[in-house]
C-alpha cells in the first residue's frame, strides 16, 4: 500500500492557531517535508515534535517531488508544511500534489490558517467574489500583463507583498487601476497586527514618510461593473458597425460570430448588423 501525503496548515503568526489534528499528524508521519527546515524547526521544537524533516522548496520542487513520490510509493506517510499557512497556496506544494494525483497516491488536506483568507475577512471589502494573485511577477512585461488584466477585474483582489517592495507595488497598482479602495493587512495574528482601510493614493502618501514593516496582504477593491459597462458602450459608440465587426475579426473571430457579438454588444438585431456591413 502507498503512503498518504498530508497537507498540514501551520500558523501564520500565532502558534496557538495550529490544530490538534495537524499536531497529531506531524508526530505520526514518517517524514515532514518543509519549505524551510530552519524556520520549521522552531515550530516543531515548540511542540516537541521529533519527526525527521527534509527540505522541499521552490528550487528543488521538481526533482525532490520525485524523491518524495518514491517514498510515498514505499508506504511512507509524508506531512507537507510551508513556512506559514496552507501548503499549495503560493508555494511549491502544488507541484507535489499534482504528481501525487497523477500517480494515484492519496492526498488529504488538514485545513487551517491562510493569510489571504484571513486578510479578506478583515478587509471590510466584498468577500463573496474574489481573486488571488499572490505576488505580482518581477518580470516587467509579465507584471504589466497581469496589471492590465486586473483593470477590468470586478472581484475583490488579493495580493501578497514584502515590505521592501510595497511602495513600488502600490504605485504600479494606482497607475494601472486608478485610486481604488484598499485594505493593507500586516503581521496577521501577530502582536503588531495592523488592518488599515484606505485608498491607494493615501497609502502612498503615508509610506512617503513611514517605512513599511512586516509582511503585507493587500486587499484591493474590484472595478465598478457599471463604470466598465459605460466605458465599453462609449468605445462601441466611437466605432461604426463595420469597424466594430472588423475589430472582432482581427482578433480571430469568424465573420458569423463577429456579427452576432456586435449585435449583443450594441443591443440591436443581428439583421441590422448584417445590413450595415453588407449593404452599407
Amino acid at each position: 500500500m502507498t503512503g498518504t501525503l498530508y497537507l498540514c496548515a501551520t500558523p501564520i503568526g500565532n502558534l496557538g492557531d495550529i490544530t490538534q489534528r495537524v499536531l497529531d499528524t506531524l508526530r505520526d508521519a514518517d517524514l515532514i517535508a518543509a519549505e524551510d527546515t530552519r524556520n520549521s524547526l522552531h515550530l516543531l521544537n515548540h511542540f516537541e515534535i521529533r519527526t525527521p524533516m527534509t527540505s522541499y522548496h521552490e528550487y528543488n520542487k521538481y526533482d525532490k517531488a520525485e524523491t518524495l513520490i518514491d517514498k510515498l510509493r514505499d508506504g511512507q506517510n509524508i506531512a507537507l508544511i510551508t513556512d506559514a499557512g496552507t501548503p499549495g497556496i503560493s508555494d511549491p506544494g502544488e507541484v507535489l500534489v499534482r504528481r501525487c494525483l497523477e500517480e494515484h497516491i492519496p492526498v488529504t488536506s488538514l485545513p487551517g490558517p491562510a493569510a489571504c483568507i484571513t486578510a479578506l475577512t478583515l478587509s471590510g471589502l466584498p468577500t463573496r467574489r474574489f481573486c488571488f494573485e499572490a505576488f505580482l511577477p518581477a518580470d516587467k512585461k509579465e507584471r504589466r500583463q497581469i496589471l492590465d488584466e486586473l483593470k477590468r477585474e470586478t472581484r475583490t483582489i488579493l495580493l501578497y507583498e514584502a515590505p521592501h517592495h510595497l511602495v513600488k507595488t502600490l504605485k504600479d497598482l494606482q497607475e494601472a487601476l486608478g485610486d481604488r479602495k484598499i485594505t493593507l493587512c500586516r503581521e496577521l495574528t501577530k502582536r503588531f497586527e495592523t488592518i488599515l482601510p484606505t485608498t491607494l493614493a493615501d497609502a502612498l502618501k503615508m509610506y512617503e514618510s513611514e517605512d513599511p514593516r512586516g509582511e503585507y496582504v493587500l486587499v484591493v477593491a474590484g472595478a465598478d461593473r457599471e463604470a466598465l459597462e459605460e466605458e465599453q458602450r462609449q468605445q462601441y459608440d466611437a466605432l461604426s458597425i463595420p469597424e466594430h465587426v472588423a475589430q472582432y475579426e482581427a482578433e480571430g473571430m469568424d465573420h458569423k460570430a463577429a456579427l452576432k457579438q456586435v449585435a449583443l454588444d450594441r443591443g440591436i438585431p443581428k439583421r441590422e448588423v448584417y445590413d450595415a456591413v453588407h449593404k452599407g
